[in-house]
């Protein structure tokens, strides 16, 4: 990978969000969770709610922007 390449991800790694405002399907709170812009363009995983402490299924898909679009589904409905 060349240098230039480095700087370009590394800008827009430093400007993509890195929080969003989420929903838990199950207590209905709304929580702030902690994004990793460096884990690639699209994730997913498995967190808990820190209320309720039932675990979601995390998706999250980053623009060429850095915005972050997040979903969540209760992680019993995935299966």
């Amino acid at each position: 990978m060349s240098d230039d390449r480095d700087e370009e991800f590394t800008e827009r790694d430093s400007t993509a969000d890195d929080t969003s405002d989420v929903q838990c399907p199950y207590c209905g709170e709304v929580v702030e969770i902690a994004l990793d812009p460096g884990g690639g363009p699209v994730q997913d995983y498995i967190e808990d709610c820190p209320i309720c402490c039932r675990p979601w299924q995390v998706s999250v898909q980053f623009d060429e922007d850095g915005s972050a679009s997040v979903s969540l589904a209760a992680e019993d409905e995935s299966e």
